[in-house]
């Protein structure tokens, strides 16, 4: 990806297991978070997830 690139990396955390699951990209011009519906491995079900910071 280009130096310049405007998307940060950002990771999906479960709100039932707090674990943090998935990696995807973000636009930074966006304000709002993300969250999506997934797959927990943890809790063995579709849960929502939501945005939060990749260390």
């Amino acid at each position: 990806m280009a130096k310049n690139d405007t998307r940060l990396i950002v990771a999906l955390r479960c709100q039932v297991c707090k674990n943090k699951n998935y990696t995807t990209y973000k636009n930074k011009k966006l304000q709002d978070k993300l969250s999506s519906k997934k797959y927990c491995p943890v809790c063995t079900a579709h849960t929502q997830h939501e945005e939060t910071k990749l260390k």
